[in-house]
């Protein structure tokens, strides 16, 4: 469960992305039961690793705390 930084523990989702420097980003979708999350990861700086920010849904997330999982339905957008 723990490809280019995205992992899941508990019942939550953790994003902190360790991919080539040269890496403009990258996507993934990651399904929790009939919920997909559509993961957008941008790398402006050309780091390999580090996370600035991450978002659900337009609404902050703490990298520390994740991103609560849930079996709602739909899509939801982390970036």
């Amino acid at each position: 469960e723990y490809i280019l930084g995205i992992r899941k523990r508990g019942e939550r989702l953790f994003v902190d992305p360790c991919i080539p420097e040269k890496w403009p980003g990258f996507t993934a979708t990651y399904r929790q039961g009939s919920t997909v999350y559509e993961i957008q990861v941008e790398n402006p700086h050309f780091v390999a690793r580090g996370v600035g920010k991450v978002f659900l849904d337009g609404e902050s997330v703490s990298p520390a705390e994740g991103i609560a999982l849930a079996d709602t339905g739909g899509v939801r957008s982390v970036r």
